[in-house]
């Protein structure tokens, strides 16, 4: 059954694949991103001439997860055009690298306000429509850093990525009296294919970054950067993320995984949050309330 899909940080890696992905599904795609009668208007142009030229709805608007008013008429806009909305999907992220303490609390509080505050930004937005409606499904496009191998000098990251999977745990079980189905979508280190890396942030705090990186920890960054491209094996697709997506959308409703994990190198996330899940169930069963477990249907 053909939905209606809003993307978050659509324009590279993970969130332009799926959004292209689910489109070819059958789908109606809104494909959202910053600027895009800025910097991102060729990319919208483009996308445009895809969704023509293979038939797809695939449409573009302009969202920005770290302003209330964008993330709101971006809600309001799909809802006029498409007259429903039946899935958001959280994807926008941003990565930083180096040593912890060379960030500032500045940078810090940047990263969460992308990671975790533009989330929830959305979901006031989106939610208040998908509570009426008694049915949809919320996707979260999180990170086996939060419970996997975690090698130095991401740690901003690592721990915005962290905030956002409690986050997503805890809204899983009280949006399920309400008919809204949640999906953790676990992506492993991809080091190719996307931008991730290529395009992370730095430090702010350029003299004490220098202390790490030209004193003991001389080199550590480049190892762990070639030691994570080492794990990931040669036919890693980080477009398999993509197709995963597209299968737990097109899933019946009440059945889809809790979590999805998409990890070829085997960082051990996996198998952490298995426990973890499985505790959390357990709980829930200690306390007699096991209908939010699962989506009301």
């Amino acid at each position: 059954m053909s939905q209606v899909i809003l993307i978050t940080g659509a324009s590279s890696g993970f969130g332009l694949m799926s959004a292209k992905a689910l489109a070819e599904a059958g789908h109606t795609v809104y494909a959202s991103m910053r600027q895009l009668h800025g910097r991102n208007a060729a990319l919208a142009s483009e996308l445009a001439d895809w969704s023509a030229e293979h038939g797809q709805d695939l449409r573009t608007v302009e969202l920005d997860v770290q302003d209330e008013e964008s993330v709101a008429q971006a809600v309001q806009q799909v809802l006029a055009e498409s007259g429903r909305l039946d899935v958001i999907v959280h994807n926008a992220g941003h990565m930083v690298f180096g040593p912890a303490e060379a960030f500032t609390p500045e940078q810090l509080a940047a990263q969460y306000d992308v990671n975790v505050l533009g989330t929830q930004r959305l979901n006031r937005a989106a939610l208040p429509y998908l509570r009426r409606q008694g049915k949809g499904l919320v996707l979260w496009v999180g990170s086996s850093s939060t419970r996997g191998g975690t090698p130095p000098f991401l740690a901003p990251y690592f721990a915005a990525k962290a905030a956002m999977d409690a986050l997503a745990v805890s809204y899983a079980a009280e949006l399920s009296r309400f008919g809204i189905e949640s999906t953790i979508m676990v992506p492993g280190a991809f080091t190719k294919g996307t931008n991730h890396f290529a395009h992370s942030g730095k430090p702010a705090d350029a003299e004490v970054e220098a202390a790490y990186l030209q004193g003991p920890y001389r080199g550590v960054a480049e190892q762990a950067l070639s030691g994570l491209a080492a794990l990931e094996p040669a036919d890693a697709d980080p477009a398999e993320v993509a197709r995963k997506l597209v299968e737990v959308v097109g899933m019946p409703h009440g059945s889809r995984p809790f979590r999805v994990h998409v990890d070829p190198s085997q960082d051990g996330a996996e198998v952490v949050n298995m426990v973890a899940d499985r505790v959390r169930r357990e709980i829930y069963q200690a306390m007699k309330l096991t209908d939010l477990l699962s989506p009301k249907r």
